[in-house]
């Protein structure tokens, strides 16, 4: 089968055209595939659950009858340490829960450290 000469030249210029419109789309454009944007809205997901927890966790510290000798543990441990002495008072494990949330307990940590 012939094809008309003008074919050709058109033919290339839209494969030129789509080539420089997806990287424009992919570089500029915003544009992810389907796993990163999985990804993306996994990590959104993950940031929303932990601040829904973290108000449990407040309360949970509020209510402990020992809060006052945890929270002087807390003032004199190092930052890296607060995260487990916060998980062994319990305050990151919520109700229903067999184990206390890594995620939970950090941002926990954050917000009662703010609070001294």
């Amino acid at each position: 089968m012939n094809l008309p000469e003008w074919l050709k030249p058109g033919l290339m210029g839209a494969a030129a055209g789509a080539a420089v419109l997806a990287y424009v789309g992919f570089s500029w454009g915003g544009w992810v595939t389907g796993s990163t944007a999985e990804k993306l809205a996994s990590e959104q997901a993950q940031l929303e659950v932990v601040a829904a927890l973290v108000p449990i966790c407040l309360d949970q510290y509020q209510h402990d009858p020992n809060s006052g000798t945890t929270i002087a543990e807390l003032k004199g441990a190092s930052t890296y340490q607060r995260r487990d002495i916060l998980i062994e008072a319990g305050w990151a494990t919520m109700p229903g829960a067999t184990e206390a949330s890594n995620s939970v307990a950090n941002a926990c940590v954050r917000e009662i450290s703010a609070t001294f």
